[in-house]
């Protein structure tokens, strides 16, 4: 249906296969503030890699396997189907690295965080920084052969789990004060503490922890890329991100749409099953043409990418897709609910997680207004026949 080829399908069996392994540990994860045995954790970790799910964004060359868009689509999209965080597993370093790392950072972070040995995090947002990271109030000091860093990063996503962290600051001084920088450091590095780390809807293991960065001194290496080049790794890593999401939010709706429907096949209410009731065959309808079109969307923008699209439509449709195929997920995940009456409120079961997990997908990576800006301001500047 999709123009999926022989080796697209099996990169996508795989994945899929891979995904429904996870769903089984999903219950303990829940009972277990995210958490699964180290051991079974390891394992998991392990098969991801044996099964060529890890790394699907990075060149063949540095250790990745070199996937197109599309096919990074596929296997996210698998690992959407998952709930607590568990396909997180399904790791995918920065792709915009490998063109900029110097050889310290090549060797010391990018490449063993392809082969899953490490793991970063980024520092970027801010209390009064979110969606719009051009207000950073974070800084950056260049002082003979070091930079001094100084800041409190917000919702710092995996902290946690990770050994690094990308941290975005602005420029105080020299040529180019002013506009922002962006730096590798160690998460142990003095000056680095975990202000605080708050509960959030969510049951995932990965925390978002309040991160303080006082008086942090890294070598100049740290830098990556040029002085200047701190926010086009965001918009590149917002681009990206934004249709993974797409991505994950489409598997999340294939499996409510499995799932309520299966369950209202079967559930009898009178002399009817629910399935029956035109009531809940609406929600059905709309649910299920809803994620076609949304598949439909990802997937074609997955292909543009890999034909070269030109970066501004890039970055406009990516945010379409964002917007559109979150919000969708969304609907779906509170029809649902919905469908499932009182059991869908009950934490064992799939629709009621991802009731609570998808709503930050129309929040992290830029909100769904943020989304709607972007695109509204592409449209003035380049005409609806630029864009769709």
């Amino acid at each position: 249906m999709y123009g999926l080829t022989a080796q697209d399908l099996d990169l996508q069996a795989r994945a899929r296969g891979f995904a429904d392994q996870l769903i089984g540990h999903e219950q303990y994860a829940e009972e277990h503030g995210g958490e699964l045995p180290e051991d079974v954790e390891k394992r998991l970790e392990a098969r991801a890699v044996e099964l060529g799910l890890t790394a699907t964004n990075i060149p063949v060359e540095l250790g990745g396997r070199g996937c197109s868009t599309l096919q990074q689509v596929l296997v996210q999209e698998q690992g959407g189907r998952v709930t607590n965080a568990l396909a997180w597993c399904l790791t995918t370093p920065p792709g915009w690295w490998a063109a900029v790392a110097n050889d310290h950072q090549r060797e010391t972070y990018l490449l063993p965080t392809i082969q899953g040995r490490r793991e970063g995090a980024y520092a970027i947002t801010e209390e009064l920084a979110g969606s719009d990271v051009s207000d950073l109030r974070a800084t950056v000091t260049r002082e003979g052969d070091e930079y001094v860093l100084n800041g409190e990063k917000w919702h710092v996503t995996s902290f946690n789990k990770s050994d690094h962290v990308f941290f975005q600051g602005v420029l105080t001084v020299g040529e180019h004060a002013g506009e922002q920088a962006m730096l590798v450091v160690d998460n142990d590095t003095a000056g680095i503490r975990v202000v605080r780390t708050p509960a959030y809807t969510h049951t995932f293991a990965h925390h978002h922890p309040i991160v303080a960065f006082e008086d942090v001194r890294v070598p100049a290496s740290a830098l990556i890329g040029s002085e200047d080049a701190g926010m086009s790794f965001v918009y590149e890593w917002f681009r990206y991100e934004r249709l993974m999401i797409g991505a994950r939010c489409l598997g999340a709706a294939e499996r409510l749409v499995d799932e309520m429907a299966e369950f209202a096949a079967r559930r009898r209410v009178g002399d009817e099953y629910l399935a029956d009731k035109q009531l809940v065959q609406g929600m059905l309808a709309d649910s299920l043409t809803e994620l076609f079109a949304a598949r439909a969307m990802v997937y074609e923008v997955a292909r543009s990418l890999d034909d070269g699209a030109d970066v501004k439509v890039a970055h406009a449709q990516c945010s379409m897709v964002k917007l559109f195929v979150s919000e969708m997920a969304g609907r779906v995940a509170d029809r649902a609910v919905q469908v499932f009456g009182g059991r869908g409120y009950m934490r064992e079961n799939v629709a009621e997680r991802l009731f609570r997990e998808l709503r930050v997908e129309r929040i992290w990576e830029g909100a769904s207004e943020i989304q709607r800006a972007i695109i509204a301001s592409q449209l003035a500047k380049r005409g609806r026949a630029a864009l769709v």
